[in-house]
């Protein structure tokens, strides 16, 4: 038995079974490099900013080139910065690095701000029988007037497609102990419509930008592994039938494992880059050769572009290449006594289940620096029904509308001092960790209710647990 875990008393294995877990005493070697010799030693506001660890001095400068295209504004075309103009013309940010804040989390909008920034709204319409090849390439029927994605900005001329907020209310979840906490239980409001009424089956769903750490290291996991843990009938019983997306690939023509986005529904790092460009900011690549306009916005259809494609191949591969290759912060305190009481409580409520520890990435990965790391993203990438209080209604591919894809937990515990906030899930509505965790149903049931039971000092453990990763 390895010297970290020790086996249970006596007395702990008359206990029911959530106990009947090992009891963490130590570190596990390595444990705090998250991302392997990729891992970096930053935890300021720059933490999720930084270059892999093992990535040569050489390799570097080809990193900051790609730092500054997404970093620096975009223009509308014609201008004289004819690398970088071609904006919109309908779109929700001029830069990655606005919703992508610091390379991290975005949020929902204030309620005094001029646009929603780092959250989007998706939209699409219920698919028919004769929607089938657009649902094999696009996974799902965009709205028709508006879209796949409401843009609430636009260039001079031409009219936003809507104003973005959002509105709570409040859902009371008491522990066993008596404590109570209200969560708030968002509702998406969108005014101003610039292009007349939506469908009347309409599908929204509010997401917020996601951190961008460690996005090479888990293009690099082998598909076989994460398929290894796809259980979509349930073949163990244990309640948890994570689920593999399969989405077309614009490069290969073809349908392959998603494992990018809320729901998966992107398959490689420079597709959702050519996605974002597309969808975030109005800009055309090889990829994605055409504004994203619909034929009821003829403004949006006869403005000037910025050239084909808008952005360049080179530009394309720079961003790839700073996408990469950001670097995972080290895990913190991974010794402390309560982080890893935490840790044992952690797999007590069988969150692993969903949020698998580690991974060892493919030999042949995109960038040698990637290769052969064993890393800890907390992360199956599979699609997880998460309950009714989750739900957005809107398939993707093969995921329904109660479906998300677990979202790699290294690097939460730095979101604050990156982002200057704690809000999280895919909109943005906890406010704290432990929100996070009591919005979780579903196939997440089981292990909610689990930390319902959990005492004060318990939910310390599991916070500071989580805090540390």
């Amino acid at each position: 038995m390895p010297p970290f875990l020790r086996p249970f008393p006596l007395l702990a294995l008359l206990l029911s079974a959530c106990d009947q877990q090992p009891r963490f005493t130590a570190a596990e070697p390595g444990e705090a490099l998250s991302a392997g010799a990729a891992t970096v030693r930053k935890f300021d506001h720059n933490a999720f900013s930084q270059p892999s660890a093992n990535l040569a001095p050489s390799r570097r400068l080809d990193f900051s080139v790609g730092n500054s295209f997404f970093r620096n504004p975009w223009v509308p075309a014609p201008a004289s910065t004819t690398a970088r103009d071609g904006l919109g013309p309908l779109f929700n940010t001029n830069a990655c690095q606005n919703c992508h804040i610091k390379d991290g989390r975005g949020h929902p909008p204030e309620a005094d701000a001029s646009s929603a920034a780092s959250m989007l709204v998706r939209l699409s319409i219920p698919g028919t029988a004769e929607d089938g090849e657009r649902l094999l390439h696009q996974g799902v029927v965009p709205e028709p007037t508006y879209g796949s994605q409401l843009q609430d900005m636009a260039n001079p001329g031409i009219a936003p497609e809507g104003k973005v907020r959002l509105s709570y209310s409040s859902v009371p979840v008491r522990f066993a102990d008596g404590t109570e906490v209200q969560l708030r239980k968002p509702q998406l409001q969108i005014s101003l419509l610039g292009y007349g009424p939506m469908h009347p089956d309409t599908r929204f769903s509010a997401r917020v930008a996601p951190p961008m750490i460690g996005l090479g290291l888990l293009e690099a996991i082998p598909e076989a592994d994460i398929l290894a843990n796809a259980d979509p009938d349930d073949a163990n019983g244990d309640g948890i039938s994570g689920r593999a997306n399969q989405v077309w690939d614009r490069a290969l023509q073809r349908t392959v494992l998603g494992r990018f986005g809320w729901k998966a529904g992107q398959p490689s790092l420079n597709q959702q880059n050519a996605e974002a460009f597309a969808n975030d900011m109005g800009l055309t690549t090889t990829l994605i050769a055409h504004d994203n306009c619909t034929q009821a916005q003829t403004d949006c259809l006869a403005t000037v572009n910025g050239g084909v494609p808008e952005v360049s191949d080179n530009i394309l591969a720079s961003v790839l290449f700073y996408s990469r290759n950001l670097g995972v912060p080290a895990r913190r305190d991974v010794d402390a006594p309560e982080v890893l009481e935490g840790k044992g409580l952690f797999h007590q409520a069988g969150c692993q289940g969903c949020h698998t520890p580690s991974f060892t990435t493919a030999a042949d990965a995109a960038e040698p620096e990637l290769a052969n790391q064993l890393i800890r993203p907390y992360s199956d990438l599979l699609l997880h029904d998460m309950g009714e209080g989750l739900a957005d209604g809107r398939e993707e591919f093969l995921a329904t509308g109660r479906e998300w894809r677990t979202p790699p937990l290294w690097g939460i515990g730095l979101t604050q001092a990156v982002n200057g906030h704690t809000q999280f899930l895919h909109d943005g509505r906890a406010r704290n960790l432990l929100e996070a965790i009591l919005w979780h149903g579903g196939e997440a049931e089981a292990a909610k209710q689990r930390v319902l039971q959990f005492d004060a000092n318990e939910r310390a453990a599991l916070l500071a647990f989580l805090n540390s990763l």
